[in-house]
């Protein structure tokens, strides 16, 4: 081909591309497939990228999206999928391992008091030394302001190992923060009522204790554990109808778990589980114990299950308070129809096309999903 006859396709398609014809056309020509779960049609589109990890997303009451990244960055995400630069003002992370900037999570009434919380790996000095933390700020522009230290395990329980930090963040109906840490490696902990390890805790939303927590009378107990004998529990949410609250948590090869997590009980991790070690040998010879809880549903083979989210809005009315859980092994999406705290139903849905690691509903009803690719896609109906 001629140099003058390339220059004018170069003229040509840069006018087809500036003017968006050819990204039309090649919608048309190669329409974004169709997938049907139930009643419901649906389609997979980019919402937001050029992000680095996203691990945590929360949506602001005027429709922007605060999402973390797991290198230790919060940025702001427009409601036209603009990605901002990192804001200022964020904790210093330890990005070991599996650690980072984890979730975010807006209070209640962010309106009236502004106050945004995050979870994130927090390092002992200049050691390679962390542990799980939770702060919370209010954001000034592209600044986080009035930085305030809400869980800080006490230094001599921060550890070497890169994996297990949990965590996520719920509020429930009374305006509790809950938060959740792993056994950061050392499974044993998990058991122990004395280490903030394998736990789900519960605040005030200020960082008091409260006073109805269950082991705040225990001997040498952490005050602040609300349910204990677990993981790494890297998916929480709470159903938006019985306020429950779930969580979902990686076993080790096989045995992940999906939970219903109520006020002192013990889930039983290591001293119970589906899992086994990653070289195939036993952890425990039982599967079931009295005084520790069953899993309401497992996975084994592991998915490596991370985010989850009810659904609560109006554009899929059939999957109203079904539970979307993500996996990372295989990339999957799948749903969970609940009766009560007993599983009634669980499908596989679809691949959106990389690790998923959070999903929540948007305020426009849509369903949207944070890959580690760093996108972030949203489930819209087919005739959207």
């Amino acid at each position: 081909m001629s140099k003058n006859r390339r220059q004018s396709w170069g003229t040509v398609l840069g006018v087809l591309v500036g003017g968006g014809v050819l990204v039309a056309l090649l919608a048309f020509l190669w329409p974004a497939p169709v997938y049907q779960a139930g009643p419901h049609s649906f389609r997979v589109e980019t919402f937001a990228q050029g992000l680095k990890a996203p691990w945590g997303m929360a949506f602001l009451p005027d429709g922007r999206m605060l999402v973390t990244e797991k290198s230790g960055n919060l940025r702001i995400v427009e409601a036209d999928g603009t990605v901002s630069e990192p804001i200022d003002g964020v904790p210093e992370v330890c990005a070991c391992g599996q650690g980072g900037m984890m979730d975010v999570q807006i209070h209640p009434n962010y309106e009236e008091n502004g106050w945004l919380y995050l979870a994130y790996s927090d390092r002992k000095g200049s050691s390679r030394e962390g542990f799980t933390a939770v702060m919370r700020a209010r954001l000034d522009g592209m600044r986080l302001v009035d930085q305030e230290d809400i869980y800080k395990a006490p230094p001599d329980v921060y550890a070497r190992e890169g994996r297990h930090w949990g965590s996520r963040i719920v509020f429930d109906e009374a305006g509790y923060l809950y938060f959740t840490i792993g056994d950061r490696g050392r499974r044993g902990h998990a058991q122990r009522l004395d280490l903030p390890n394998g736990k789900v805790h519960r605040l005030h939303d200020d960082g008091r204790i409260p006073e109805d927590n269950p082991f705040v009378d225990t001997p040498n107990a952490v005050a602040s554990i609300w349910s204990y004998g677990h993981r790494n529990p890297q998916g929480m949410d709470r159903h938006p109808e019985t306020g429950v609250i779930w969580t979902t948590e990686h076993g080790p090869r096989g045995g992940d778990e999906l939970n219903p997590i109520g006020r002192g009980l013990n889930y039983g991790w290591p001293v119970i589980t589906f899992g086994r070690n990653y070289s195939g040998t036993r952890i425990t010879d039982i599967t079931e114990k009295e005084g520790m809880e069953q899993p309401a549903l497992h996975w084994t083979p592991s998915i490596a299950v991370c985010g989850i989210g009810f659904y609560d809005g109006d554009v899929f009315p059939e999957w109203k308070n079904n539970l979307f859980a993500t996996s990372l092994k295989f990339g999957d999406i799948h749903r969970v129809v609940l009766d009560g705290t007993t599983v009634a139903e669980e499908e596989k849905l679809f691949n959106p096309g990389g690790r998923p690691r959070d999903i929540l509903t948007g305020p426009d009803g849509y369903l949207y999903i944070a890959l580690e690719a760093g996108r972030i896609v949203r489930l819209v109906p087919e005739d959207a």
